[in-house]
């Protein structure tokens, strides 16, 4: 699908600004139903955010004309929300500060804002949330001229509705990358359901990897026994690759199995999977049976079984 034209985006820019400014009370003399203009407010939100500063360093950093800022900064100092003293280094500039009344107004401000942002946002779903606070990083990013911020990734306890995931990504990873029917995501739901049936939160464990919020991967520790325990259900979205997503889902099962007390984990695992038997390898797993070739999920397979044997541990 082609792009927006150079002449469509300004106009849905501005189509955006005033939407965005009517939905978060910026239009009007006041803001946020407060005695404030947004100037006054965003001079307050500074100055409390990163302490004294010059007028002039209020005005580059707020992008405001300086007699804008100058106006601005009068009222608020005979509101006595603002103080104006000599600067320490440069005697020709006068250093502002918000007074004790201005701290107070300022956590004021900053309370009906942040109850502003959690008002529009409550009525969404995670799942919007998360494309919300995506598109909105996309905007400062794209706008704002600097380099993307380094994906954040966070590897957590599974909770409600993981598992379906889990087993939809095996399912199309599989078909795309390797021609598989669907007979392999029969056989991972089977596993998934087994899981949730008989957890055992002393004894098994599965983590979700999250890249900004969106699910990026899993695995799954289950007991096989009492002194072994089995990895199963490690899976990379294939958008989230080179984030050592894999690896670090590994390490998890790995640190909980010795802290659970077991002596081996074992896995099972095909010869086509280069990458994760890779990651098995670097985790100190070794091959220790090859199956018979044999015809499974709509291929020729050769299944393979590692084995990790645990130490003290680190």
């Amino acid at each position: 699908m082609p792009g927006p034209s150079p002449s469509d985006l300004p106009g849905a820019l501005r189509r955006f600004n005033r939407f965005y400014t009517a939905r978060i009370g910026a239009l009007g003399g006041r803001f946020l139903d407060t005695p404030h203009s947004l100037t006054e407010a965003r001079v307050l939100y500074e100055l409390g955010g990163r302490g004294p500063a010059t007028a002039a360093a209020l005005a580059q950093a707020l992008e405001v004309d300086p007699a804008q800022i100058s106006r601005t900064v009068s009222r608020l100092v005979r509101a006595r929300l603002l103080s104006r003293t000599r600067h320490d280094r440069d005697g020709r500039a006068r250093q502002l500060a918000l007074t004790a009344r201005g701290r107070q107004e300022f956590r004021r401000l900053d309370a009906r804002s942040a109850e502003r942002a959690e008002t529009l946002v409550a009525p969404l779903a995670p799942d919007a949330r998360t494309r919300l606070h995506q598109a909105l990083r996309a905007v400062e990013t794209l706008l704002g001229g600097d380099p993307p911020p380094a994906p954040a990734v966070v590897i957590r306890p599974h909770r409600p509705g993981d598992l379906g995931w889990v087993v939809s990504m095996h399912g199309s990873v599989y078909a795309e990358e390797y021609g598989w029917d669907g007979s392999f995501e029969a056989l991972v739901a089977g596993i998934a359901k087994d899981f949730i049936e008989q957890f055992d939160p002393a004894r098994e464990a599965c983590w979700v990897a999250e890249i900004d919020g969106r699910r990026a991967g899993s695995v799954c520790l289950v007991k096989k026994s009492a002194t072994v325990a089995k990895l199963r259900l490690l899976i990379v979205d294939p958008a989230a690759r080179g984030h050592r997503i894999g690896t670090r889902l590994v390490d998890e099962c790995v640190r909980f199995a010795r802290r659970t007390g077991y002596k081996k984990i074992t896995l099972w695992t095909n010869d086509i999977l280069d990458a994760a038997r890779h990651i098995y390898e670097q985790a100190g797993f070794e091959r220790v049976a090859v199956g018979a070739p044999e015809h499974a999920f709509g291929k020729d397979q050769v299944f393979e079984t590692w084995e990790l044997t645990l130490g003290s541990g680190k």
